[in-house]
């Protein structure tokens, strides 16, 4: 593969569809959107490998839905890493790329020489769905389990959703001959189109008791997944990250025989939606006495950005619902 192509795949979501077997899919590679990331903050290796993957999940689970606004998964836990986060939004224009970004709070006193995983302990994962003003909000939550944060979203989508889901997800620091060390991640996900399920209200074969993908195919269905399964089981971690294969090579190499169709190629970038207007927006609903509290000793109030580290310095005069109001800010 040239450069040219190299970096045509990276940052990118390719959708596709395999005919024969009623199977869609999609293939991302990560690349400068996990630098964005990751740079914000200075994470241990473990809390770094965790965004990775949780990034390369919402990449993959945000181009299948039809988003007008925004795609949020998130991990709440008793472990060490208490939060991840990470925001997915759909672009706004036929063309654009996407937009994503991530973070995680954890507790450095508590982390282990473990694996990534091992860090998170009770707690659950999150499917939050938000298509912007006018509509309500979806989200739907299953418990940490398995060995992996994409064992979770698996969980999620057959509990949740019935879909029959499977991410094949490789990450890590890669380097390349003559170039920097840094962060790359490819993967990808299969998922059984849409259908009816009778095995639903069944008790599933997964932990706790959770529904597994298998709990809810039969038939043909289940014989055509668990070739599809078989087949991505066959993958390579390299073949995953790229950059010396290209994915639509990839799809050839492991489906071949399924007949995959691929769809337009999403770009996507890392992308914040902070701003100092969003800021005065969320400190609005507090009263003048509540902005003093919030006021440094040198008279200015500060917000931080967790996402992308934008730092705002504001005048508490200015802010909360009893400040003046200034022209065209209505009565």
């Amino acid at each position: 593969m040239t450069l040219g192509q190299k970096i045509a795949w990276d940052d990118t979501i390719l959708p596709f569809q395999l005919d024969h077997a009623d199977i869609r899919g999609r293939v991302a590679r990560l690349d400068g959107v996990l630098d964005g990331i990751l740079k914000q903050h200075d994470y241990p290796p473990q809390v770094e490998a965790l965004i990775a993957e949780m990034a390369l999940l919402t990449a993959l689970i945000g181009q299948t839905i039809k988003l007008r606004w925004k795609l949020s998964l998130q991990v709440q836990t008793k472990g060490a890493v208490r939060m991840i986060a990470t925001d997915y939004y759909g672009p706004t224009d036929e063309g654009e790329s996407a937009r994503m970004r991530a973070y995680a709070s954890f507790d450095p006193d508590r982390l282990d020489d473990g694996a990534p995983f091992g860090q998170l302990g009770e707690g659950y994962f999150a499917v939050l769905l938000d298509q912007g003003q006018g509509t309500t909000p979806y989200q739907g939550i299953t418990p940490i389990a398995g060995n992996a944060l994409c064992n979770c979203a698996e969980a999620y989508f057959a509990q949740s959703e019935q879909l029959p889901t499977r991410f094949a997800l490789s990450f890590g620091k890669s380097r390349e001959a003559g170039g920097m060390e840094h962060w790359r991640a490819g993967g990808v996900m299969l998922q059984h189109m849409p259908k009816a399920s009778p095995f639903a209200s069944d008790g599933g074969s997964g932990e706790e008791g959770l529904l597994q993908a298998r709990d809810i195919v039969d038939g043909d269905d289940a014989e055509n997944w668990n070739r599809a399964n078989m087949l991505l089981d066959t993958v390579e971690d390299l073949e995953l990250i790229g950059p010396s294969v290209a994915p639509t090579d990839l799809l050839v190499r492991l489906f071949h025989e399924e007949a995959p169709r691929v769809f337009d190629l999403q770009p996507v970038r890392f992308g914040c939606t902070c701003s100092e207007e969003r800021v005065r927006n969320s400190l609005s609903i507090y009263s003048a006495k509540d902005i003093e509290k919030m006021t440094t000793d040198d008279g200015i109030v500060t917000a931080d950005c967790q996402f992308c580290g934008a730092h705002y310095q504001l005048d508490p005069a200015t802010l909360g619902f009893d400040a003046p109001k200034g022209p065209g800010d209505g009565a």
